[in-house]
């Protein structure tokens, strides 16, 4: 799926989504699951805030963006600091990753329109995750008024008929993220690597 209208973003500095703060659910999240330190991917990094904040908390952290100017912007954030790198990746190409225990996007999964190119996502981080691994996916949300502004929003179906074939989701709730508009509704969804494929009933 082409989006060249990601650089072009990145080149006029219209970057709504980009608060320079770490994102509080991320925040939280680590907190208070007290997640260890693992090697950890960030799909769709920016200008690796989140990335960054993870690699001062231990984690060995690979940051990918489709949009090159995002990297560059990225590299030139973290500025030689420890633990963290980024590179320009498609994630549903085939460029291989090292397994890693974490996973990450904040409004990344939710761009893709197509069910087909959702599920291709998730087939991707479950292809990365070690067995047991956790992705925590931000994903806007249709409960919410209106439609004039904010980011892409998906159903709960179109959340879980992606993931659960790939991954056992642990927990899908409404709250909000934070934007440079102010706080947008959205889906906090947790999943967990399966250790075997999930198994349909038949009924028999």
């Amino acid at each position: 799926m082409a989006h060249p209208s990601w650089n072009d973003a990145y080149a006029q500095g219209f970057l709504p989504w980009d608060t320079g703060k770490p994102d509080s659910l991320l925040v939280a999240f680590v907190k208070s699951t007290k997640l260890k330190p693992t090697r950890a991917l960030e799909i769709g990094c920016g200008t690796g805030t989140n990335a960054i904040w993870l690699a001062s908390k231990g984690f060995d952290v690979l940051g990918v963006d489709l949009a090159p100017l995002a990297v560059e912007q990225a590299r030139a954030k973290a500025k030689g600091a420890k633990r963290v790198r980024f590179e320009v990746m498609d994630i549903l190409g085939d460029a291989p990753i090292k397994p890693v225990g974490f996973v990450f996007d904040r409004g990344c999964f939710h761009v893709f329109d197509e069910a087909k190119e959702r599920a291709r996502f998730a087939e991707r981080v479950a292809s990365a995750l070690k067995p047991g691994g956790l992705w925590l996916t931000l994903v806007g949300s249709t409960e919410v008024k209106g439609r004039e502004m904010g980011p892409p929003r998906r159903t709960a179906r179109d959340i879980v008929d992606a993931i659960e074939p790939e991954l056992e989701v642990l927990e899908l709730r409404t709250t909000e993220f934070d934007t440079q508009f102010g706080p947008m509704k959205c889906w906090t969804c947790v999943s967990r690597k399966r250790k075997f494929p999930a198994a349909l009933a038949t009924g028999r």
